[in-house]
């Protein structure tokens, strides 16, 4: 398996580098989709966050399930094991982290029949997908905008309910399916179904450097990276840990931090004046600045933590406005500049 280049050693992209943080502390805010330009780095910190993210307590099962979690989050054999004996034993693992290629069939992808077993013994039984093997974890689709239309179709299911549904060849099976979905792409390549868009807490926007100084350093530690890729990450190591640790403390943190009311009204004054549809946009709002706040190690959810985040939470939820030329990212800058007078 490919060293991953480690996760601090990414130059600028502080706003990408922040959303997957944040999509790791608190999986409700619903993933980070990363669009930009090419050789920008997104792929390289999606994997690198991924050896970052502590262990995860699991059911020794297929579906890496949460000992402590209800019976509608339980596979059936862990529920069945529960039914018995009252509780589920389990153990640590690391959080899965699973690349869906864009060639992958949709039985790969949801699941299937599986052949060997129902040729050599006769039985039909399940074969898991992908979506199986992320749950609880991340999934992670590079061009993403090229991706197929029925495995679009699939992932907006599944994204939706937590639940994945397969019924073929006399097969009927239910399983959890709860995953944080990241995706990257270029949009000169093409664009992203609107509703699969709408499932993606955070949108970010990133772009080739132009200063000097941060294209030579870019190049410089990437260079290095390649020549001597164990040292390189020994050298990271330290820096890397720090950032893990930050994740765990800001995930013990995050069940006590509050959002008062003054906030969550200036919120909702926000996402009224950029006219969003629905009110994803205020609870992915909330969730991302309740994140950021406990990631920074504070208790109480300020307008400043909103402003931080609100462009990478609602660029992507706006109308299209034929009088306004201005793109996503400037409109929703000049609101925040407007509603709260800097």
């Amino acid at each position: 398996m490919p060293i991953p280049f480690p996760f601090s050693a990414v130059v600028a992209q502080e706003e990408m580098k922040r959303s997957l943080l944040m999509a790791a502390i608190d999986p409700s805010i619903g993933g980070v989709l990363v669009f930009g330009d090419r050789g920008t780095g997104k792929s390289t910190a999606i994997r690198g966050l991924a050896a970052l993210l502590p262990k995860m307590r699991a059911v020794d099962c297929t579906y890496n399930c949460d000992p402590e979690a209800g019976d509608d989050y339980l596979c059936q054999e862990c529920r069945t094991k529960k039914a018995e004996k009252g509780s589920l034993k389990s153990r640590q693992v690391p959080v899965p982290v699973v690349d869906l290629p864009l060639g992958a069939t949709e039985d790969r992808v949801i699941g299937a029949l599986d052949l060997e077993r129902a040729l050599t013994k006769g039985e039909k039984a399940f074969e898991p997908g992908l979506l199986a093997r992320a749950h609880r974890g991340f999934l992670y689709i590079d061009e993403v905008n090229l991706l197929e239309d029925h495995l679009v179709d699939s992932l907006l299911d599944v994204a939706a309910s937590g639940q994945n549904l397969v019924e073929r060849e006399g097969l009927s099976v239910r399983h959890p399916a709860r995953f944080v979905l990241v995706g990257s792409g270029n949009p000169e390549e093409g664009e992203l179904r609107p509703q699969l868009q709408d499932r993606f807490g955070l949108s970010v926007e990133v772009k080739t450097p132009t200063d000097l100084p941060t294209r030579m350093k870019v190049v410089r530690l990437r260079d290095e990276f390649e020549r001597d890729p164990e040292a390189f990450v020994e050298k990271w190591k330290a820096k890397d840990a720090k950032v893990s640790r930050q994740i765990q403390k800001a995930k013990k943190l995050l069940p006590e931090v509050e959002v008062p009311d003054r906030t969550l009204e200036e919120t909702a004054k926000l996402c009224i004046k950029l006219g969003t549809d629905g009110l994803r946009g205020e609870l992915t709002v909330i969730r991302s600045a309740r994140a950021l706040a406990a990631l920074q190690g504070d208790k109480t959810v300020t307008v400043d933590h909103v402003k931080t985040i609100a462009v990478s939470a609602l660029r992507h939820r706006l109308r299209r406005d034929p009088l306004d030329e201005s793109g996503s990212t400037s409109r929703v800058e000049r609101a925040i500049k407007e509603l709260f007078g800097e």
